[in-house]
Parts: C-alpha cells; sequence; structure tokens
C-alpha cells in the first residue's frame, strides 16, 4: 500500500485498484476542514474502498465486518496502521492469484498527523458526540433496609456498584445526558462521609427529611394497579384466618402480578420466575427515591440504570417492574455487577479502606521518609488510596467477579506497572517535566513553546512517539462516546453491559508505554537552538498527553496530584 494521510470524516477515497495482486489504496483527505481525525472514520473509509459500489450498497447491514484492523502493537506499528488480511483480500477479489504474505498495508503520513492532532487537540479530549436525554442512576446498595448503610455494613461488592455508579454518571454527564443520582442520603452521615473520602459527592437531604407523602402516593397507586392479584391476596388471607382483621381496616397486604408487567410490556431478559411480589414498607421506601430522583425530569426522556450487585438483581428486577406497576415509564435497565472476593479474607468496605490507606502511607514513607507529614500528604495519600481502590474495582468488566490481595504485608508499589498508583506516578512525571521546562524558561534556558504552524512535526520519528499519538490521543474521543453509544443502540433487554473498565485499563495501557518511551528518550536537551524543534515537537505531545490524563482521570474523580 501507499502512504496516506489519515481519514477525516469527510474525505473522499478512491477505488482499489489492483495490479499483479499488488492492491493500492489512495486517502484524499479534506485538510481544510475542522472536524477531528477519526479512527472509526478512517475504517469505514477504507472498507467503502475495499468494495464496489454494489456491493457497499447492498451489504450496509454488514457495516461492523471486519475488512480492516487498526494495528496497535509497536512490532506491527513499524511496517503499517492500517491492515486488510489475506484473507478478506482473496475473499473479495477472487480473481486475484497474487498477494501480498500479510495482505493490504495502509501507512498514515506522520508528520501530517502530529501537526494535526496536536495543533488541536481539544476535540480529541472530549466525547466525539453530545447528545440529550435524562438518565437517572440507581445505587440499590445505598438504600434504607430498614436503616441507612454504614461503611462497616457495606460489602465490597456493594462498593464495587456505588465506584461504576459514580463513573457512569461522569461519563454519561461529559456526553451531555442531564444525571440524577439515587438515593439521597441523610447528610453528615457516615456513608457520605465514606464516599467523599473517595471523591464521590453523592446527593444529600437534611437528617430530618422524609418522603412520606411520596410513599403514601405510590402506596394508593399500586393498590389500585390493575395488575394487582386480590385472588392471591384474598387466599393469603383465607389460609392465616385474617378476614375479619381486613374487615376492620387493621392490615390490607398489597400483591402485585409482577410477571404480567412484564409481558404485558412486552420486556426482554427479566427473571422467567418473576410471578407476583408483596409490597413492603423498605420496596416503598426505595421507589419513592427513584420517583423523587425522576421528578424533575421530562417523563418522555428519562433513562434508569440500576448499578445492582449480582446477589441483588433479582431484588431490583422486582423494584423496577413495582414502579413500572406504579405507573412510572422510564426505561429501566440494570447494570449487574460481579461480586469480590477476598480469598481466606472477610472484610467490608471500611476495613479494605483502611488498609489500602496504610499501605499506601507505608510506602510514601518508604520512599520519601520523614517528608509524609501535614494537610499536603494526608491529601496525596487520601488521592492515592482512592486510585487505588477504583482501579482495583473498575478494571474488570463489570458483570465479571473481581478477586483482591487484601493480605496487610501485600503492599503497594509506585511503580509496579499495574493499577492507579502507577497511573498517578507517570502523570506526575508530567508535571514534574513541565515544571522543570517552565523553570527553564524563566531562567532563560529555553524560549517559550512556539506555534504549531511554527515546527516541523517530522521531527518525531521515535516508534514510541506514533504509538503515544495513534494509540492513545487519537481514539480517546472515541473511547468516551462508547457508554452512551451503548445505551443508544443495545438491545432492549433487562440488562446492559457498558464497558465500565476501559478508562481504568486504556490509563494503564497508556502509562505502560509513556513510560517507556519517558526512560527512554531525554525531552529536556541542551538549550542549543538546533535541537529546540525536535524538543518543542516532544513538548507539544507530552502536554496533549498530560491534559488526556487529567481528562481521562475526572471521569474517575480522581484529580492530578504534583509528585509521588
Amino acid at each position: 500500500g501507499i502512504v496516506t494521510v489519515l481519514q477525516r470524516p469527510a474525505s473522499t477515497v478512491t477505488s482499489l485498484t489492483s495490479s499483479n495482486g499488488n492492491y493500492a489504496n489512495a486517502l484524499r483527505p479534506a485538510m481544510e476542514q475542522a472536524e477531528p481525525f477519526s479512527i472509526v472514520s478512517t475504517v469505514k473509509a477504507l472498507s467503502g474502498a475495499l468494495r464496489s459500489d454494489a456491493e457497499r450498497d447492498a451489504e450496509t447491514s454488514r457495516e461492523r465486518e471486519k475488512l480492516w484492523f487498526k494495528e496497535s502493537s509497536a512490532k506491527n506499528l513499524r511496517s503499517r496502521d492500517f491492515l486488510s488480511p489475506n484473507t478478506v483480500l482473496t475473499t473479495l477479489f477472487a480473481g486475484a492469484t497474487e498477494t501480498t504474505t500479510e495482505g493490504l498495508r495502509v501507512c498514515v503520513d506522520r508528520s501530517v498527523a502530529f501537526r494535526g492532532v496536536l495543533c488541536g487537540v481539544t476535540p480529541y479530549l472530549r466525547p466525539a458526540a453530545q447528545r440529550q436525554g435524562c438518565v437517572l442512576i440507581n445505587c440499590p446498595a445505598l438504600h434504607t433496609k430498614p436503616t441507612v448503610p454504614s461503611p462497616d455494613t457495606l460489602a465490597l461488592g456493594q462498593l464495587r456498584t456505588i465506584l461504576i455508579a459514580d463513573h457512569l454518571g461522569a461519563q454519561l454527564r461529559r456526553q451531555g445526558y442531564t444525571i440524577s443520582f439515587c438515593p439521597a442520603l441523610p447528610q453528615g452521615s457516615d456513608i457520605v462521609n465514606l464516599l467523599k473520602v473517595l471523591g464521590i459527592d453523592w446527593p444529600t437531604v437534611p437528617v430530618s427529611w422524609t418522603n412520606e407523602d411520596r410513599e403514601e402516593k405510590l402506596k394508593k397507586a399500586l393498590e389500585n394497579s390493575t395488575y394487582r392479584d386480590r385472588e392471591t391476596e384474598r387466599g393469603k388471607r383465607r389460609s392465616r384466618g385474617e378476614e375479619i382483621e381486613e374487615s376492620r381496616g387493621i392490615r390490607e397486604e398489597v400483591r402485585i402480578n409482577l410477571k404480567q408487567v412484564v409481558e404485558d410490556e412486552n420486556l426482554q431478559g427479566y427473571d422467567p420466575s418473576l410471578g407476583t411480589c408483596t409490597v413492603q414498607r423498605e420496596a416503598l421506601g426505595h421507589l419513592a427515591q427513584l420517583d423523587s430522583a425522576a421528578a424533575g425530569f421530562p417523563v418522555s426522556e428519562v433513562t434508569s440504570l440500576h448499578v445492582t450487585s449480582c446477589q441483588d438483581e433479582f431484588r431490583q428486577q422486582q423494584t423496577a417492574m413495582l414502579w413500572r406497576a406504579a405507573g412510572a415509564t422510564a426505561v429501566q435497565r440494570l447494570v449487574m455487577c460481579g461480586p469480590v472476593k477476598t480469598p481466606g479474607v472477610q472484610m467490608n468496605a471500611a476495613q479494605y479502606l483502611q488498609l489500602r490507606k496504610a499501605q499506601m502511607k507505608e510506602a510514601s514513607e518508604m520512599k520519601y521518609g520523614d517528608q509524609v507529614e501535614g494537610q499536603t500528604w494526608d491529601d496525596i495519600i487520601r488521592v492515592m488510596t482512592s486510585a487505588t481502590v477504583r482501579f482495583e474495582l473498575l478494571s474488570t468488566v463489570h458483570s465479571s467477579p473481581v478477586t483482591l490481595d487484601v493480605q496487610r504485608d501485600s503492599g503497594v508499589s509506585t511503580k509496579g506497572p499495574r493499577g492507579g498508583v502507577f497511573v498517578m506516578y507517570n502523570c506526575a512525571r508530567l508535571h514534574t517535566l513541565f515544571s522543570s521546562y517552565e523553570k527553564g524558561v524563566e531562567q532563560g534556558l529555553y524560549p517559550e513553546i512556539p506555534g504549531g504552524s511554527e515546527l516541523d512535526f517530522s521531527a518525531l520519528k521515535e516508534e514510541g512517539e506514533w504509538l503515544l499519538l495513534f494509540n492513545y490521543l487519537i481514539p480517546f474521543s472515541e473511547l468516551l462516546d462508547q457508554s452512551a453509544q451503548i445505551l443508544e443502540h443495545e438491545g432492549g433487554g433487562a440488562r446492559v453491559h457498558l464497558r465500565t473498565e476501559q478508562v481504568c485499563r486504556f490509563l494503564v495501557s497508556l502509562s505502560k508505554d509513556f513510560s517507556s518511551y519517558y526512560n527512554r528518550v531525554h525531552v529536556l536537551g541542551e538549550p542549543l537552538p538546533h535541537l529546540f524543534n525536535q524538543m518543542f515537537c516532544r513538548l507539544l505531545l507530552l502536554r496533549a498527553l498530560r491534559e488526556l490524563y487529567h481528562s481521562a482521570l475526572d471521569s474517575l474523580n480522581l484529580p492530578p496530584i504534583p509528585q509521588l
């Protein structure tokens, strides 16, 4: 294949030509347009180029078929950026008698791509599209049962659901959605203080606040619901000899036929064993909190995400159908979270956080000694503890189990290539780099970084530099957009899989590649004019990476720290 420029969304693509099995592809980019470079658009354009017009029209339903692969490994990026394998080529071009060893290769004009991205990096640090709509994020682990949960009663699996709910809220808010969290928690309660330690700003209400009016309204709605199962109620009362009590108004048990709700609404993916359900006071409280959280939203625009542990999934399906039976019309989806395992140890959320905090303080003292004291270090240790916890509980697909090492002597490494500490450490290295550069400017060693139009980006020849741009800076915007895309396009079953692990995994992978590059390349060189162009190009790349780190960490409610 020939060298080409990364495709912008509206670029035109020429047809593929074949000569003795050597296929060539030419992309003509619309360089004057403002849209950012896009991996997805490039793959679509390349796929279109592989097909004739007739094939393109006939196979729109197969748009996602893998005709091209974006390369990501350093080894493969030395020779190609996109590949259409021989298996695809021999299928599409049956008359071709010769092929290359791997298939059709496409390379990007790297200096043009560096200039295009680094001279206008802002669009790459935000979601590719902005949406409208309202999302209610409900966390059953925080509901009163019958008392408000506390750090000592909160299980690790429940803590995981809270962190996932918080992360989803931050992601969807950045994509344009209006977000409401449920339930509201009593101000100043121990559970609120625990969430603050983790950087979570959950909605609160005064301790004296009650939701009794809503509970009463919902109770009446369920009593008058067409899904009320009065025959089952009568049978149960007769078996217990309670008909006299009913006639005196002392007791009236309300049972709702949830199975009928599912069938009438044609809802998919709900447990087939959902039958009739007795309305308990605890369920009314849960419904009232949901009703209150959704009160300010337009009825037609609400999607409710119930972020629940696998142990509580059946109960949450019951609650969702009770809300529907009471008249709620919101689209309801369940984000089911797998269990958290601690082999050989029983541990609640408070104990787990205390352990990670003690390990983080110990690791800091081993590195910095007596410096580790005062409010600044308290804040650093708090943020690092939160980072450790979040990456441990969020880096796994949310429906899969997580196994934690909670042995007291296992320690927390500040440099091991895993987890939140490693990510925060590399983010801090960028802060240190730019502090050193700014001091050099103040001392007259270096000039200010000039505008990108004055730089020659062909100076960025290290393979690690292209790796950082092509695998991280360019795709980041599309990664931020995925949750909303799934919410909009995934089928309407009870469960929804929102890939909440991707930001953490992305940051860990980025940190490994950045660390490898930074350990190998000396960015701030001698203050000699003939070296400035390359230094400035590298500084622009690393400044963009620093902003990417900050943007990604913000979706995890983790502030960057200046040293570690």
